[in-house]
């Protein structure tokens, strides 16, 4: 029988990703497409599909372990007659081969292989300073840091100048984590140290001085957003405006066609309805369809509406990504949805099914409350929070009536939306969620 190498797959834009479970032992028959080893990166878990039948010779790899695109899983014997070619990358997306593109014009020349030729032996590595001191690094040939495209995405959000980090990555590369920690630090220092400002610090509390305790790590979602959100608003200059929306027709138009969709096999949810709403208003006004440009002088505007919606999981909030929402109907829509929504919570989806969202929905109906302040997931320019809808009297025609009203809320990004920009939206918003006629238009 051949012998067959798992290497993990194409992990999208980031290094590193854990393994969290290996779900196969040295000795186990597998068929093809079984599920073999568990990885979850900064957004999701993904499962590592055998490529062939047969068993499993050695696992190299344990709970715990860090490993890149490449890297080897485990050895099996294929009972296949002939070998297979060992799984490759999968191939680059648009966005990605631009993306790879426009880094190339950037830079001179790609990273260093992982074994450094006798030329690049030669040559001794140079040194950059950072907060601790002069610290070896490696870099391109012609001076650039050995960072990734989203490393350097990273590091012009932040202002940061990759030469003076020290990358704690192989062979010297700068880890997200790097550039994460020279922040912190510069912000640590005092004022003058570096031109920065002090964040006041925050009192250790010994809570067991009052009473019992228990001490819980967060889960590893929690961990990596967080720094992600305190990111976003500390650069983000946060406006929140609310309304709401009177979606009593729009209710019972979809209560009348939910027994369709669910002899489809999927649930009418309002979700749905929103989702198309909400591409009308972005249509209608497209600044908040946008990105800043990293000069800050610029505006990018993007001709596709992928919309992100926050999925609770219970690992927290994991924001997938539908496509082209302006081209598909409210049964596609929901139908979508519920997949995505699915997968998400089993953690299934792939890499590519966590980028590219041009604005977000963050929705709490299904759980309560009214209105909210959600952060703005940069680097879009607003996100909408959706409440659960309420009966309420309404003034109308001399009289009050009782209307079915959707709290909203919509954070925007100071910077690129002004208050009468996000009033408009909303308004527009709310009229074509009043009349269900209108997602037609």
């Amino acid at each position: 029988m051949p012998k067959q190498k798992v290497t993990v797959p194409d992990i999208g834009d980031v290094d590193k990703v854990q393994v969290v479970e290996v779900l196969v032992s040295a000795g186990d028959r597998v068929g093809k497409d079984d599920s073999l080893v568990s990885l979850e990166s900064d957004k999701a878990t993904m499962d590592v599909p055998s490529p062939y039948a047969g068993t499993i010779r050695e696992v190299k790899v344990k709970s715990g372990d860090e490993v890149g695109e490449g890297d080897l899983l485990l050895v099996l014997d294929s009972e296949e007659e002939a070998a297979e070619p060992e799984a490759a990358p999968a191939p680059p997306t648009e966005t990605a081969v631009a993306s790879s593109a426009e880094e190339e014009k950037k830079e001179p020349a790609s990273a260093p292989p992982k074994d450094s030729s006798a030329e690049a032996e030669a040559e001794p590595p140079r040194t950059a300073a950072g907060p601790g001191g002069p610290a070896p690094l490696d870099e391109f040939p012609g001076g650039r840091a050995y960072a990734s495209p989203a490393v350097r995405l990273l590091a012009r959000e932040l202002g940061v100048d990759l030469e003076r980090v020290q990358g704690s990555g192989r062979k010297g590369r700068i880890l997200k984590e790097d550039v994460q920690t020279w922040v912190k630090k510069r912000l640590a220092e005092p004022a003058g140290a570096g031109g920065g400002f002090v964040l006041p610090e925050m009192p250790v509390i010994d809570f067991s001085r009052f009473g019992e305790i228990e001490r819980r790590p967060l889960e590893r979602i929690q961990r990596i957003s967080g720094p992600n959100l305190h990111r976003s608003w500390l650069h983000v200059p946060h406006v929140t405006q609310h309304d709401e929306a009177d979606v009593t027709d729009l209710e019972a138009f979809r209560h009348a066609h939910k027994e369709e969709a669910k002899a489809e096999g999927f649930s009418l949810t309002p979700l749905a309805f929103v989702m198309k709403a909400v591409v009308r208003a972005l249509v209608e006004f497209p600044a908040l369809n946008s990105s800043l440009d990293p000069d800050g002088e610029h505006l990018i505007l993007k001709r596709y509406y992928h919309l992100g919606v926050a999925v609770d999981t219970k690992g927290g909030l994991v924001v997938p990504v539908v496509r082209d929402v302006d081209r598909k109907g409210v049964f596609e829509l929901a139908r979508e949805l519920a997949d995505v929504s699915s997968r998400t919570r089993e953690g299934k989806l792939k890499p590519d099914e966590l980028r590219g969202a041009s604005f977000t929905l963050s929705s709490l109906g299904s759980i309560g409350g009214a209105f909210f302040t959600p952060i703005v997931n940069t680097p879009e320019v607003a996100i909408l929070g959706i409440s659960r809808s309420r009966m309420q009297p309404v003034w109308k025609e001399g009289e009050f009536v009782p209307r079915l009203m959707l709290p909203i809320s919509l954070s925007y990004d100071h910077r690129v939306v002004d208050g009468a920009m996000a009033v408009r939206f909303t308004t527009f918003l709310c009229g074509v969620l009043s009349d269900v006629r209108r997602l037609i238009l």
